[in-house]
């Protein structure tokens, strides 16, 4: 007897053996390991207001995040007059999660609540909220990061930081003064030096009296100028004394337009939210802030800043892989059984899994460090040495570790409806921004040898654990021969930092308390051949308990 044939003849098919959607649902209570962090670093009092983020970054805002990506800022020159407006136009998803972040107080928490932890909490925030969308992370951090730098001048402080502490988000292409909050955003690469800002050759004239607080003129170029809409750039330019710092706001103090042009915005390869141009100064009107010829210094606490929301973003988009990796393996079935079951993707999603808690419990304990520096020197130190070196490492792991992420879905992975797509076009940037690898290495060569008690606190960090695992115990033995051999310091340098960092990461998660996490850790970074792909966890490893604590706990 014949089959039946389909009663309507265009259904080919039935859709099954897919998984749902992986959304709607509270990041913050799916996420185990960022749980016991933000306790475990003195964030929890922030709970409920981390949780409530949570909420939003798995459900809205992955939505929003969708479409400000689908719909790239527009760059308007001119309006329909012909008169010159240098406006960028953004998608109103875009703005919807500005909105919401700024709301939340994710730019300011730790300006606003000084108590122990702040930066820890607002760190779980900005992990939170970078799973749904980095892009507008660009503004967010650079508007946090802005404060320390213009307290360097008390009077431009106190007209500008009432705005910027604000939770309010006023998107209008108008004056600071008539705003209740602003954004601040940076603009200090040039063509001609990159990461080498010393190059510079924008400049900037006196308009009367020179020196700290007083009004220049600035004329110059630069190549890179994110976020182009903010109220206000902290930028470098040269004086008669040398590099300096400047507070350069969108418009001047009688209501005018500063002379600040966009030339085009950046065609990047993933940020795409995010506006990222290329901007002239042509008299334009901006003021000193901190001394005179000493600009690198007055803007390196904010540089120290975005770095460490570097680490957080690139974190951010392992924690957002590693779920989708496993929330399909779990709902897909292949040869007869879920991918999930299967012993070498078990092998590859528990890698992924230690990949990202490692680079989770580093920020973390970053950001409590960051917390107690202003009264504990030796947790300063740490800051200074521990920013570079994970501001490397870590950045340096999320584009191949979001890649494999995406095959772990095949096809499904590679598809634009898929967010996997976008997070691996996301992972480079963070490893470029704010210093390339090579930048972040050098830069802790020259913390080390400028302050050798910042290698100091950061060994003594990593011998907290001592004791607990014999291959820890070796490890630590190899790194104090790595740093006691002085010669081709440079040229060696990225081993070192790497070496540290996983020496760092091993200490931490040893200490953090889930013993299959820190074996299996300590089984696969501290072999002499680390190095290898995602999957190559040597046997003994219990990779089911590693999922299933990494696993995005959300109804089918």
């Amino acid at each position: 007897m014949k089959a039946d044939r389909p009663r309507i003849l265009s259904e080919t098919h039935e859709v099954f053996n897919q998984p749902p959607p992986l959304g709607d649902y509270n990041c913050y209570d799916a996420d185990a390991a960022l749980q016991e962090a933000l306790h475990r670093e003195g964030g929890d009092w922030a709970e409920d207001k981390v949780r409530a983020y949570g909420a939003l970054a798995g459900g809205e805002m992955i939505l929003l995040g969708f479409q400000a990506n689908e719909n790239k800022p527009v760059f308007h020159s001119h309006d329909p007059y012909g008169h010159r407006i240098d406006v960028v136009e953004y998608h109103p998803a875009y703005h919807r999660l500005m909105e919401i972040a700024i709301s939340h107080g994710l730019h300011i928490l730790p300006w606003q609540e000084t108590r122990p932890g702040a930066n820890v909490a607002r760190a779980a925030m900005e992990y939170l909220h970078n799973q749904a969308e980095a892009g507008t992370g660009c503004p967010l951090t650079m508007t946090f990061a802005s404060i320390p730098t213009i307290r360097h001048q008390p009077d431009v402080a106190k007209e500008w930081e009432p705005r910027i502490l604000a939770t309010k988000y006023e998107p209008d292409n108008c004056p600071a003064f008539e705003k209740e909050g602003v954004t601040i955003g940076m603009a200090m690469t040039e063509k001609q030096g990159g990461s080498d800002v010393r190059a510079n050759t924008t400049r900037a004239y006196p308009v009367g009296q020179s020196g700290p607080g007083e009004a220049y003129e600035l004329v110059g170029h630069k190549w890179f100028c994110s976020a182009p809409m903010c109220d206000a750039f902290l930028v470098l330019a040269q004086t008669e004394k040398g590099l300096s710092c400047f507070l350069l706001p969108r418009w001047r103090l009688d209501g005018t337009r500063n002379q600040f042009y966009i030339q085009r915005l950046k065609n990047k390869l993933g940020n795409v939210s995010n506006a990222s141009s290329e901007v002239e100064f042509r008299g334009a009107y901006a003021v000193m802030i901190g001394e005179e010829g000493r600009g690198v210094r007055t803007i390196i606490e904010m540089v120290a800043l975005t770095r460490f929301d570097c680490m957080v973003g690139s974190a951010s988009l392992m924690r957002q892989g590693t779920a989708q990796a496993i929330h399909y393996a779990a709902h897909r079935s292949a040869f007869g059984k879920k991918l999930i079951d299967q012993p070498l993707m078990q092998n590859v999603l528990a890698d992924l899994a230690l990949e990202s808690e490692a680079a989770l419990v580093l920020f973390m304990r970053v950001a409590r460090a960051l917390d107690s520096a202003p009264n504990d020197e030796a947790e300063e130190l740490f800051v200074r040495l521990a920013t570079a070196v994970g501001k490397y490492w870590i950045c340096k792991r999320a584009p191949g570790h979001t890649h494999e992420a995406q095959e772990c879905l095949g096809g499904a992975g590679y598809v634009e409806n898929s967010i996997l797509p976008r997070l691996y076009r996301e992972a480079p940037v963070n490893s470029i921004w704010e210093g390339s690898g090579n930048v972040q290495c050098l830069d802790a060569l020259r913390a080390i040898e400028r302050n050798p008690a910042t290698l100091e606190a950061v060994v003594n960090e990593v011998k907290l654990a001592q004791g607990a695992d014999a291959r820890f115990d070796a490890f630590v033995s190899r790194l104090e021969q790595i740093l006691a051999y002085k010669k081709d310091a440079e040229f060696r340098a990225r081993r070192l930092v790497e070496t540290l960092a996983i020496a760092l990461q091993s200490s931490l998660l040893i200490r953090a308390g889930n013993d299959t996490v820190a074996d299996a850790f300590c089984a696969s970074r501290l072999d002499d051949d680390f190095g290898r792909a995602f999957g190559t966890l040597p046997g003994g490893v219990d990779c089911q308990k590693i999922i299933e604590r990494a696993r995005p706990q959300v109804s089918s």
